[in-house]
């Protein structure tokens, strides 16, 4: 058995996949975003680039209202850019 690798298990590069590959797949299908911060956004992916910026269609945001502590739902309607900066988690299905 190799250093750093578990007994039985031989890893290549046929097994792995990489984060973008992931995202690729999940072009014109749901996701959920989780936002830095307190907010969320769900729609229907339709692009990104190397940057994790974001194309979403049909979105909806999710954020909580400071003063009373409720969710807020805003349909935000059409396309909508999201930058990848901003993005911390990415929920494809």
């Amino acid at each position: 058995s190799q250093p750093n690798q578990p007994s039985g298990e031989t890893l290549s590069m046929a097994n792995r996949i990489l984060p973008l590959e992931l995202i690729d797949r999940a072009i014109g299908s749901p996701i959920w975003i989780i936002m830095r911060g307190t907010t969320e956004i769900t729609g229907v992916l339709r692009g990104f680039d190397d940057y994790v910026n974001v194309v979403i269609d049909d979105a909806v945001e999710y954020s909580v209202d400071q003063r009373t502590g409720e969710t807020v739902r805003t349909e935000l309607g059409g396309e909508i850019l999201l930058n990848g900066n901003h993005v911390a988690v990415m929920v494809p299905g």
